[in-house]
């Protein structure tokens, strides 16, 4: 197993986080040697400047956190923050065009996305908590189509997080082909290792750094 911190994309995505605040989140992540910083569109710019000297990469959201704008909105989103220094993109899954089955909108909205960054990583977000058995088996089968890195879970901001069954759910549909990233309510040493011990290659989580030192954390879905 990789270190611990090599996993973590140190995330703060509330509305209400100050510049202040993503400076501190992007020296919290070079002092423990994080893999990234997942951050919101606006500050890819600031994280990117504050992370210059150091190997912790930026990881932007987009469609962020319902997923139900349009495909353009979405690609001029992500070639923003591409342009602003973005090494990752995660984008949310239209959860709405896969509950009615319009599969190919679905897929299509993934491709944009992923055709503008060809040699970056896409995670896409399934938002699990809001899809039955049947629809995260799809949306992995659709992401993966489109061309996603990852398959994420979920954003953090929707009715509940990840959990062990929705990933080796993902998993299977997955088969290796495409890696996952758990995120959502993910806050301590031993549910982290739960997630890697899986085959988890990525965590999304605002509790980095009571993961990695086995300290209580403040209360967030994130």
């Amino acid at each position: 197993m990789k270190l611990l911190n090599t996993y973590i994309d140190h995330t703060l995505l509330k509305p209400t986080a100050t510049k202040n605040d993503i400076i501190k989140l992007c020296n919290e992540a070079m002092e423990h040697q994080f893999f990234s910083v997942c951050v919101n569109s606006c500050y890819v710019p600031l994280a990117k400047a504050q992370l210059k000297n150091s190997n912790v990469k930026v990881c932007s959201v987009i469609g962020f956190p319902l997923g139900s704008m349009s495909t353009q909105a979405k690609v001029d989103e992500a070639k923003s923050a591409l342009k602003s220094g973005a090494d990752e993109i995660d984008m949310v899954i239209n959860s709405g065009f896969l509950k009615s089955k319009d599969f190919d909108a679905v897929w299509k909205d993934i491709e944009a996305v992923k055709k503008i960054m060809p040699q970056k990583v896409l995670k896409v977000i399934l938002e699990t908590c809001y899809l039955e058995e049947l629809e995260i088996i799809k949306a992995s089968e659709l992401a993966i189509q489109s061309g996603a890195d990852f398959i994420k879970t979920s954003t953090g901001f929707g009715t509940g997080g990840a959990t062990i069954k929705d990933v080796k759910l993902m998993q299977k549909v997955a088969n290796k082909q495409v890696k996952i990233k758990a995120s959502g309510g993910i806050k301590d040493t031993k549910t982290a290792l739960e997630y890697i011990r899986l085959g988890v290659e990525r965590l999304g989580t605002s509790s980095g750094i009571a993961i990695v030192t086995g300290k209580s954390t403040i209360e967030t879905n994130y």
